[in-house]
């Protein structure tokens, strides 16, 4: 894999092409396949993309440094002309399609994007924003500092016996099933959270939840936290959010679900299938 060293220094020329992470309403610019626009050949690997590509940016942060190779995140306007090999696609299209660390920068990206494009003003009085340290904007009138925001989440798988509880969200395409998630609310612990979304999604009281993993999710701005619990008791209740939830042994899985290691869903639902066969 490749080392990413976000502590690096900016360089102060562009001598040497960088690796460019570059936004226009969230969507992240690439090249494709002219013939396959799906299809992603490379990221920009420019001096900047006003000289190289001719796209002016708005604003730019430097990233890092990715095995030698300077990263920026920069903003450009919504109005601009691509060429037929570029294209601004959701940034979730670069799994499977780049080198993972290269993805994980530039998810790393998003969250520096929307963090610069909405601290322009001091959400106190008004003021102009300036850079301070430690990746921050700081009010030079009342010194208000906003950092990169994180919003913590958990994601839960569900066991009873040897089946798993999976559901399907409004917000999903017609057939596609999952594990349950929600976000952490103020002044709860993480446990307390998986407890709640379940109890709140399908009527489950849970037990027995320890800690699976991690995976930055930053659609749109969320550290996803994994979990494993067991069913207490209680029957399947859905609220509107949820509109189907079952529980399915490992050999009778729906056809689409999150597999693999994309997803921290998939991790889960793939440790569930390994510890049940």
């Amino acid at each position: 894999m490749l080392n990413f060293n976000a502590d690096a220094p900016a360089p102060t020329n562009f001598d040497e092409p960088s690796w460019w992470f570059v936004f226009s309403n969230r969507k992240l610019l690439v090249f494709v396949d002219p013939e396959n626009r799906r299809k992603i050949t490379s990221l920009p690997l420019v001096s900047t993309p006003d000289d190289a590509l001719g796209i002016p940016t708005v604003r730019r942060n430097f990233m890092g440094i990715l095995d030698g190779v300077g990263c920026w995140e920069a903003e450009v306007d919504e109005q601009i002309e691509l060429t037929a090999d570029q294209s601004f696609v959701n940034p979730r299209f670069l799994f499977g399609q780049v080198d993972d660390m290269l993805r994980r920068v530039a998810f790393r990206a998003i969250f520096v994007s929307d963090w610069d494009r909405n601290n322009q003003f001091c959400g106190r009085c008004s003021t102009e924003m300036e850079y301070g340290n430690d990746r921050s904007r700081v009010c030079p009138n009342c010194k208000l500092t906003r950092y990169v925001r994180l919003s913590p989440a958990v994601i839960m798988m569900v066991r009873k016996g040897n089946k798993i509880l999976l559901g399907r969200n409004e917000r999903h395409p017609a057939g596609f099933y999952s594990i349950l998630a929600g976000f952490v609310d103020p002044g709860e612990s993480l446990e307390e959270t998986v407890a709640r979304e379940v109890k709140e999604e399908v009527g489950l009281n849970v037990k027995n939840i320890s800690y699976f993993g991690s995976e930055v999710w930053p659609f749109p701005d969320s550290l996803m936290l994994g979990f494993m619990c067991d069913y207490d008791s209680g029957e399947i209740v859905l609220e509107d959010e949820i509109t189907e939830a079952d529980w399915y042994a490992a050999d009778e899985l729906p056809d689409n679900i999150p597999t693999g290691d994309i997803s921290i869903a998939g991790r889960l639902i793939e440790h569930f299938i390994a510890e049940t066969s």
